[in-house]
């Protein structure tokens, strides 16, 4: 759903920038750099920006109409009656309540987050979780900001000169949606039906490894696809004898194994591995190195993909390493991504509890549904 997500918010950006592109009508920023921008088009953003209230509100109203996991109940809070009642409301089906059988579930897992158990049981798994997640959004967040840098320097997005401030929020909308429909929604249902047969760590490791293999395919023959030499007037903001349409599908591909990959497993994967009582803590500490990951992607690169020279960096920012160098440094983050995937195990198939090491594999009594609930 978080492709749909994307996919709405770009729909959203494009009806919300043409409507005030038609009513507003402005020269490009070449011709008067002041009037290309109306002063209307403040309210473009902060329309968009506040369409995101609504699902965020519905999120919120049916987040408070959901029980706790029945695991967190029975186990943690030890209340069976409870986890029960909210199966049965929630499945429609009649659990009866075994608060015998909690004892044998929890006995030995009262050990601390940070306690030497914890770290000879889930240490190098909850490392491998935070580390993979960090890595992937380096890639992910600054991919999504240098987007319209890199459709600019292809050619599939005219020079922001040439364009109204308008003009350029619905093109790099409706660049950016296209990327989207083609390669990152796509890539998010392969997931959604492969995940359960070829498993998750196959998934993430595929995805990391083809997300390694285009990106460097873009950035060591980078001049090969934008090309050398700039095009003769009035084009002379265009690059001349590249290989833009080539240089797009590569570029979408990585979006689609970034997806079909570590964007989707790398929210399934720690949410399956620890105990009940630390899940969500660990599955947490994952993603908030996941955002410490899209921190650098965002500011980091969105000033390391500026030219090497000063003349043909953006109004207000210090010379980069140039985009070649950022689309290296990326596929650099993204092999790092391919090896400590080797630090996670395959979860699929097996129980939360066997997974954990709250019941042993061995157990006959594991299942796929808490085995304190029975029906």
């Amino acid at each position: 759903m978080q492709g749909i997500g994307i996919l709405t918010g770009g729909a959203v950006a494009i009806i919300v920038s043409s409507a005030f592109k038609h009513a507003y009508k402005r020269p490009t920023f070449a011709v008067d750099h002041i009037l290309s921008t109306p002063p209307q088009a403040d309210f473009v953003w902060r329309i968009i920006f506040m369409f995101g209230a609504f699902p965020a509100a519905l999120t919120f109203y049916w987040r408070m109409k959901m029980p706790e996991t029945a695991r967190y109940t029975a186990l943690i809070v030890k209340d069976a009656k409870q986890a029960a009642a909210d199966m049965s409301r929630v499945l429609a089906v009649d659990f009866d309540p075994e608060q015998a059988t909690l004892d044998p579930q929890t006995a030995g897992d009262d050990f601390g987050l940070w306690s030497r158990q914890f770290t000879k049981r889930h240490g190098l798994q909850l490392f491998g979780c935070a580390s993979t997640w960090f890595l992937l959004d380096i890639a992910f967040y600054s991919q999504n900001l240098f987007q319209k840098d890199v459709f600019t320097q292809v050619g599939w997005l005219p020079n922001a000169s040439k364009m109204s401030a308008l003009e350029e929020v619905y093109r790099i909308a409706r660049a950016q949606s296209l990327i989207a429909l083609f390669s990152t929604v796509p890539g998010y249902w392969f997931t959604v039906a492969l995940v359960d047969i070829i498993g998750r760590f196959i998934i993430q490791l595929m995805g990391f490894f083809f997300m390694t293999v285009f990106m460097f395919s873009l950035a060591i023959p980078y001049y090969h696809w934008r090309g050398h030499n700039k095009c003769p007037p009035p084009n002379s903001d265009k690059y001349c004898h590249g290989h833009r349409l080539s240089f797009i599908i590569l570029y979408a591909l990585t979006f689609f194994f970034a997806n079909f990959g570590p964007n989707s497993t790398t929210f399934i994967i720690p949410a399956e591995l620890f105990p009940a009582r630390l899940r969500s803590t660990c599955h947490g500490i994952a993603a908030a190195s996941g955002k410490a990951g899209a921190i650098i992607g965002s500011f980091g690169f969105l000033y390391a993909s500026e030219s090497t020279k000063k003349s043909q960096t953006d109004p207000g920012y210090p010379t980069g390493i140039g985009l070649k160098n950022s689309l290296i440094c990326l596929g650099v983050s993204n092999a790092l991504g391919f090896a400590f995937t080797f630090l996670i195990p395959e979860t699929k198939g097996k129980s939360l509890e066997a997974l954990s090491g709250e019941v042993t594999a061995d157990d006959k009594n594991i299942s796929s549904r808490p085995p304190v609930l029975t029906a």
